[in-house]
């Protein structure tokens, strides 16, 4: 867990730098609020393809090789990002980097392979705490090096740095991180390529699973949403450019690793994690239908605490109670496919707050996923009952 934890801190730092300068890259471009949108969704689009793709070949080939071959995908793609002349190119770089990253899946997998269910967890909450820590020094290291004027942004600095911590990671995968999926439980085996595919065809008869993988894209539709328009918000609101967005990013970063990876295991020791996908629902609903009101940064800041901890509480919950509905032999596939609907919630949820950012003003995307996630809260209880 330890070399894992570090391998997915440093890809995520990389995946964090570029997050704060997309939203002036495409409009550097010449792109709308819809196609910034787009552009955001883009990646995740192509993640929602690869992530069962390479959960399911992890459970064939282990999930070492997928992590390395993925990782040298994505060094590929942020050098290309460097040099992209055209919105149409952006599209292009944004889709082959999110496929190399629907590596996530094996990550998660390799989580369930070397926990026991009383400490699943936990350690999930440890990689969602890799990820709030690459939001903080990614974010911040992306604004750094593009600068603070969204009209003169260098943009190719940050690509080539997310270039260099691909390849770090690379390096830590293949000398620190061992194999965690023993020979004899590999789908490779006689007989069980059949127990593999068996969850994808009985999909239909497993409710339980579908309702929580699909909570799971409602709440990423509606954070995914947020995140991919609050940098032309914040311009449009206060005048920020990428450095001001990396440096609140970063903050929000901090918080999320403190939740997920020192406090989320006693929080689902002591109150289950049922109720903390419901507790997380409220915290989210709360702090989006508050930033619309925010007129300085300290009433910005307090709105974006509550969606940050609401977030950072429903996503390792519900990855824990999803895990322990996987059996062994499926747990890639089924964790591929709870990472698609999360990933299929990056895709449509800033497409839809980027049309209506346009379409109806800037406040409505946070308006409207605070309604949503008062409907998820309503919903938990009657998909989580025993």
């Amino acid at each position: 867990m330890p070399a894992l934890f570090l391998i997915v801190l440093v890809d995520l730092i990389g995946f964090g730098i570029i997050i704060p300068l997309l939203p002036f890259f495409a409009e550097h471009f010449g792109a709308s609020p819809f196609e910034v949108g787009l552009v955001m969704a883009s990646y995740s689009a192509a993640q929602l393809v690869a992530a069962p793709l390479w959960g399911r070949i992890s459970d064939r080939v282990g999930r070492r090789p997928v992590l390395l071959a993925t990782l040298l995908g994505m060094v590929a793609g942020y050098v290309a990002l460097a040099s992209i002349e055209s919105l149409a190119a952006l599209f292009a770089v944004r889709i082959a980097t999110g496929f190399m990253a629907g590596n996530i899946s094996a990550a998660f997998a390799y989580v369930a392979d070397v926990t026991a269910p009383e400490t699943r967890a936990r350690g999930m909450g440890l990689i969602g705490a890799a990820f709030g820590l690459g939001f903080i020094a990614g974010p911040a290291i992306g604004g750094l090096l593009a600068g603070p004027d969204p009209a003169a942004a260098d943009f190719r600095t940050p690509a080539l740095a997310a270039a260099a911590l691909s390849a770090l990671a690379f390096a830590l995968t293949w000398f620190r991180l061992p194999e965690s999926l023993p020979l004899e439980t590999r789908t490779l085996q006689p007989g069980a390529a059949r127990t593999a595919r068996r969850p994808w065809f009985e999909m239909p008869r497993r409710p339980r699973l579908n309702g929580m993988i699909g909570l799971m894209f409602l709440a990423t539709f509606v954070f995914a949403g947020m995140e991919a328009t609050f940098a032309i918000w914040s311009e449009r609101q206060f005048g920020w450019g990428p450095e001001q967005n990396g440096y609140l990013f970063a903050f929000i970063g901090i918080l999320s690793a403190a939740i997920q990876g020192g406090m989320i295991g006693r929080l689902a020791a002591r109150f289950g994690e049922r109720r903390l996908v419901s507790i997380g629902a409220i915290l989210l609903a709360l702090g989006l239908a508050a930033i619309p009101f925010a007129g300085n940064v300290y009433a910005l800041v307090p709105a974006m605490v509550l969606a940050g901890s609401g977030f950072s509480l429903v996503s390792p919950a519900l990855n824990s109670l999803i895990s322990l509905e996987a059996a062994e032999r499926e747990r890639g596939g089924i964790m591929g496919l709870a990472r698609s609907s999360a990933t299929l919630g990056r895709v449509l949820g800033p497409a839809w707050a980027g049309a209506i950012f346009g379409l109806i003003g800037k406040d409505a995307p946070y308006f409207g996923g605070a309604l949503l996630m008062v409907l998820l809260a309503v919903l938990v209880p009657r998909v989580l009952k025993s």
